[in-house]
């Protein structure tokens, strides 16, 4: 494929498509797939894969299914949970094989993601451990509730019980209305919320055990806190690295003087290039 700017449709075994954004540099140092939060779009994240691609990484953006250019919308008779996502991850992750120049083939694979997106990203890598050699979080961690600073803490329990709830009353989480993430399906809200009373990562439908495989990971996983978001305190970030027995784990804090906006949980977004800094100085795998 050409460098530069782009995209291709991605397919998966059931049917659906999405779009998978990319930004090719000239001659790719490394390639990275990118996974939104939950509810955001893929193109969100352009200006990240931008100051990326200007820094010599290859950034795909995948697209949750139900968001963005996503052909299914969630619904009564619309669902799916974490097991679809991550046959959807694997999709775009056999495209972008396909996509990368000849030259970049041998070049280090990296994985990451904001927030759920770096939760589902880890749990790819305990199903396919060879995916990729370094994990990138950004504001992302476990939303176990007890690892979460009080008061808050004792209001997640309450949340994951409510949530799905909700989702099943109205055919999927009305997230747009409410506040909270989009419009997701009942299977997603199922599968995170049993995620944050359990402290564990299971998928339904899904027998391996994610557990198990996140442990058994051996890369570099980097993770930054954004110090103003609530939603990703540093003990989150730290449970989910925990995780990661085997691999070489390190995590940072960004400071809203650091980052030239707001520290919180999406601000960064629009002005990425502290964030690419801090990860690229972690460095690259290989």
């Amino acid at each position: 494929m050409a460098e530069g700017e782009g995209l291709l449709t991605v397919t998966s075994a059931d049917g659906h498509r999405a779009d998978l954004l990319l930004r090719l540099p000239p001659a790719p140092r490394a390639a990275l797939l990118w996974l939104p939060a939950l509810g955001v779009s893929a193109r969100h994240y352009l200006p990240f894969a931008e100051a990326l691609a200007a820094r010599g990484v290859a950034v795909f953006l995948h697209e949750w299914r139900g968001h963005g250019s996503s052909t299914w919308r969630a619904g009564r008779d619309c669902d799916w949970g974490y097991r679809t996502l991550l046959t959807d991850i694997a999709a775009s992750r056999a495209a972008l094989e396909t996509a990368l120049p000849a030259d970049a083939a041998t070049q280090p694979r990296v994985l990451g993601g904001h927030s759920l997106g770096g939760q589902l990203a880890g749990c790819h890598l305990a199903l396919q451990p060879g995916a990729a050699q370094a994990l990138w979080l950004v504001a992302s961690g476990a939303p176990y509730w007890r690892v979460f600073p009080r008061p808050r803490r004792w209001l997640l329990p309450l949340a994951y019980r409510f949530l799905p709830w909700l989702a099943d009353r109205v055919g999927h989480l009305p997230g747009r209305r409410i506040g909270f993430a989009g419009n997701e399906a009942r299977g997603v809200i199922h599968d995170w919320a049993r995620s944050g009373l359990s402290g564990r990562y299971a998928a339904a439908g899904l027998e391996a055990d994610l557990e198990a495989g996140m442990a058994r990971w051996r890369g570099r996983a980097c993770g930054l806190v954004l110090a103003d978001d609530w939603l990703g305190p540093p003990s989150s970030l730290a449970y989910l690295l925990g995780k990661l027995v085997q691999a070489e784990c390190h995590a940072g804090v960004l400071s809203a003087r650091q980052l030239g906006t707001r520290a919180d949980h999406y601000a960064w977004m629009r002005q990425p290039q502290a964030v690419v800094e801090a990860l690229l100085a972690d460095g690259l795998p290989g």
